[in-house]
């Protein structure tokens, strides 16, 4: 049975709401703001390094699903920390960008279930539903008890604040979170910490003060080698601020995380994989389980893209990264639905 922890390992998720701010979201102003495209992501941290690095090794002769299965199982006995991260599975979603989002997450989760290792721990990384209604929250949730894994842990996208500013989401998952949601856990001599960013959609994605100052004083005990991993929904660096692709005030928080020898910033929201470094830290945009966006400014807004359907599972899937120590690359495979 996958237990819903917060973040302090103290009991399930899922009866204690919190207060909510004075914000919220309409449905029509989330018409603005949709979709994803792809699967999972599996990161390691070992010798108290995370491995963020991220490529594809399709058609790479010696990429084989066995060889991958192969390097996790070495992972494992060299005592790495591997866990999942999945995004954007827009539980509710009607349309032809895909017709069967709750088929399409079956999918995923299946895949998350044969990597060939138990995940530590599964992180979905926001818009785990489309509408925030209580049957759709009710709906992922219980899809999520089928991935092995011990734990599981999520932060909320738009999708699940909408006009009730994320009330709902925090009585199904928010509980042991802080203030909107927020939390941090230390697992494997890495800290972790999970932000929200989405209940402003004037500002999105936007921290604020109460957050900022929650993250000062989270890492203020942490020695500079402490390797960091931030999840969040919207990305903490500036991808495409025309499209509420940014976090306004993020500068701050990596302003806090700059004395730190690794950082890795986690995120879903643009539906599509992306990575960028920044010195001392590295952003990783997540793949979906859901629909297709376009690239920024390739198309008049980030709405959900349709493709040939016999196209669509080539377009869902799963990422899985190993890493053994004394390599100095990752064992990789990006692996589609079809």
């Amino acid at each position: 049975m996958t237990d819903y922890h917060d973040p302090h390992q103290r009991a399930p998720l899922g009866d204690t709401e919190l207060p909510a701010r004075e914000h919220g979201m309409s449905r029509r102003q989330l018409l603005r703001h949709a979709g994803w495209f792809g699967g999972a992501v599996v990161l390691t941290v070992a010798s108290g390094e995370v491995i963020s690095h991220i490529a594809d090794t399709r058609g790479i002769p010696g990429t084989t699903a066995a060889g991958t299965a192969a390097a996790g199982a070495r992972t494992t006995a060299s005592g790495a920390l591997r866990f999942v991260q999945v995004s954007d599975s827009h539980i509710g979603f009607q349309g032809p960008a895909n017709m069967d989002v709750a088929g399409s997450f079956t999918e995923a989760i299946h895949q998350v279930n044969s990597l060939g290792f138990r995940p530590d721990f599964v992180m979905h990384s926001g818009d785990l539903t489309h509408l925030s209604t209580a049957g759709q929250f009710d709906q992922v949730k219980q899809m999520m008890t089928g991935m092995k894994t011990d734990r599981v842990f999520t932060v909320p996208g738009e999708h699940d604040s909408i006009g009730d500013a994320g009330r709902a989401y925090r009585r199904t998952f928010g509980m042991g979170t802080l203030g909107d949601g927020w939390y941090s856990f230390d697992t494997h001599g890495v800290h972790f910490i999970a932000l929200v960013n989405t209940l402003s959609l004037e500002k999105l994605g936007h921290l604020g003060n109460a957050q900022i100052d929650f993250v000062r004083k989270d890492i203020a005990g942490l020695s500079s080698d402490t390797p960091i991993v931030v999840f969040s929904h919207i990305p903490l660096f500036a991808m495409y601020p025309k499209w509420g692709w940014s976090t306004d005030d993020a500068l701050k928080v990596i302003a806090l995380l700059r004395r730190f020898s690794s950082v890795t910033c986690l995120n879903g929201h643009v539906h599509q994989l992306f990575t960028k470094t920044e010195g001392n830290i590295t952003f990783h945009s997540a793949t979906t389980t859901a629909y297709p966006l376009p690239k920024p400014g390739r198309a008049p807004a980030p709405t959900p893209q349709v493709v040939p359907a016999r196209q669509l599972k080539d377009a869902l899937g799963i990422r899985t990264v190993g890493y053994r120590q004394g390599d100095r690359e990752l064992a990789i495979k990006d692996e589609r639905l079809a």
